[in-house]
């Protein structure tokens, strides 16, 4: 199975809404774990890596490309 790609501050859908009615989360956090925050209501949330890639649907937004110099 092939790894979903997606980048710190990302905008992300995921599977399930959220009780304030909203699916689209920014990733805040990368690592073992993922901190993600809802683009509704503000709250955050850790999930480990292989549950967020399970919920996780598809990137709605990409983060915008650091600038080069």
């Amino acid at each position: 199975m092939e790894r979903k790609a997606f980048y710190l501050g990302d905008i992300v859908r995921m599977k399930k809404q959220h009780p304030c009615g909203s699916f689209n989360w920014e990733v805040i956090r990368m690592g073992a774990d993922i901190k993600i925050k809802c683009q509704g209501c503000g709250r955050m949330v850790m999930l480990p890596r292989s549950e967020f890639e399970k919920k996780m649907t598809r990137v709605i937004t990409p983060a915008p490309a650091p600038p080069e110099d």
